[in-house]
């Protein structure tokens, strides 16, 4: 077993409601979560993002986010 590494990463992520819960989307890689409240949808979610990962194969998919503008529009279709 090698030494531990912790690598620290800056997660960007939107927090949305949908019904009774918030959902909270990671923008680095495709992990979600939910919670009651909005601070337990973000705590739930960087849980699951360490979990993630955990997996060396998952790091690969990390990718970092700049600076990022959460929008809503409306469209015909």
């Amino acid at each position: 077993m090698g030494p531990w590494r912790f690598i620290m990463r800056s997660l960007k992520y939107v927090v949305y409601c949908d019904g009774k819960y918030f959902v909270s989307q990671c923008l680095n890689v495709d992990v979600s979560s939910f919670g009651k409240s909005i601070d337990e949808a973000v705590s739930n979610l960087k849980d699951a993002v360490e979990l993630y990962l955990k997996d060396d194969s998952a790091n690969l998919l990390f990718h970092e986010v700049g600076d990022a503008l959460i929008g809503e529009a409306v469209v015909n279709a």
